[in-house]
């Protein structure tokens, strides 16, 4: 498929980076911290058909890679432009400006045909124009979250997204995979980190969806509540180590990187040549010894403080290393929250964590990694959501 003619960029396109750094994750309850995208904004999504059956095959791993190749897609259309994203476990949402949208649909139709043909994995994809969303009675705010010096990630409320994948799922706005044979760009799209095993007793995937008619006050009563209850925890509930994830040989996700970095060299040769860079890798991280610019101990604990274990995506989403004590009180707030008609909600419980990492290089720090629950994770929780027929 041939690239398509590079667009001229608009003002619009400085939005995001002009946003406010929220670096206190409860202050992003506030309506305040939350700026509506421009009129001529567009929001793209993706997910997998039937992630819960593949769950069930044991293939969540394989799941969460592809769905973070949809953001890692984007990243490399325009590696300098910066803009809003969220990681769903199964998929991802974005949002960019109209002037990209050519740009954007093709990094997102050669996603879809690669997961179909490295995968034989059925992605679907929809660009959907912020006008549309606005015509419907919703909108799509974003807000910038810093958990470190080195990475911030897009919060977003409005209820926009949610909208725009329910109407992908209705099949409006859908996007065609590219033809046969097409290769997105995923330069830096990582699994190599093992999986974190929890500490505290739990890995708890944790996801809240407001109804449409909820009181606003009660809803950031409820949030604030959830927060101050997952803070009560040791770090927070974060499920990745303060020194960083482990690192054994071979990586466990190494034939999933091998599928994303190959692109038309032969997959065996794209295997062999990770084989000997993951370990090379693995002399760094055991020893410590630095190379050059890159640092080990470094990189690793700055992975740990740039993972996305919490956020906002129109609604609340949390993978957290919980306690029964917790977890207890938690399911409280959300049981009595949900006969009240305030929202719907769904959690999974696993032993263990998964992140998934996309590294434009080891020698900084805005590498950004993407954190799950390993045995199903945010799209299991979705498809227990209470009080609904949620679809996979």
């Amino acid at each position: 498929m041939n690239e398509p003619a590079q667009q001229t960029i608009t003002d619009n396109d400085g939005f995001f980076a002009s946003l406010d750094i929220v670096t206190n994750f409860r202050e992003l309850i506030e309506t305040a911290h939350y700026r509506p995208v421009p009129d001529d904004w567009f929001v793209g999504t993706a997910d997998i058909v039937g992630s819960t059956e593949h769950i069930e095959k044991g293939r969540y791993k394989m799941i969460n890679t592809v769905g973070a190749a949809v953001i890692s897609a984007q990243i490399n259309a325009a590696p300098d432009i910066r803009f809003p994203y969220v990681f769903g476990g199964d998929g991802a949402s974005f949002a960019r400006p109209g002037s990209f949208s050519e740009r954007a649909a093709d990094a997102l139709s050669r996603v879809i045909r690669w997961a179909q043909d490295e995968f034989d994995l059925e992605m679907r994809g929809a660009i959907v124009p912020v006008s549309d969303i606005r015509k419907a009675g919703l909108d799509v705010r974003l807000a910038r979250y810093q958990p470190s010096i080195g990475v911030d990630y897009a919060m977003f409320t409005g209820g926009g997204l949610a909208w725009a994948d329910r109407e992908m799922k209705a099949g409006r706005f859908t996007l065609a995979a590219a033809p046969k044979g097409s290769v997105p760009n995923l330069a830096g799209l990582s699994c190599r980190w093992t999986p974190m095993q929890s500490e505290q007793g739990r890995i708890l995937s944790i996801l809240i969806q407001p109804r449409p008619d909820a009181d606003p006050r009660a809803l950031d009563e409820l949030y604030g509540k959830v927060i101050k209850t997952e803070e009560g925890l040791d770090r927070a509930g974060h499920p990745v180590p303060e020194g960083g994830p482990g690192f054994v040989w071979p990586t466990q996700g190494l034939i999933l990187e091998a599928h994303a970095s190959h692109g038309t060299r032969p997959l065996f040769l794209r295997k062999i040549q990770l084989l000997f860079a993951t370990l090379v890798a693995l002399f760094f991280f055991k020893t410590g010894v630095k190379a050059g610019a890159f640092d080990p101990v470094h990189y690793a604990a700055t992975t740990s403080r740039n993972a996305d274990f919490r956020k906002f995506d129109d609604g609340l989403k949390m993978t957290i290393d919980c306690d029964a004590e917790t977890q207890k009180k938690l399911v409280g707030l959300l049981e009595d929250a949900t006969s009240a008609g305030l929202i719907r909600y769904g959690l999974s419980e696993q032993q263990e964590a998964i992140m998934t990492c996309i590294v434009p290089s080891v020698t900084r720090d805005d590498h950004v990694h993407f954190v799950d629950g390993a045995a199903g994770g945010y799209a299991k929780a979705a498809s227990l959501l209470k009080g609904v027929a949620a679809s996979s």
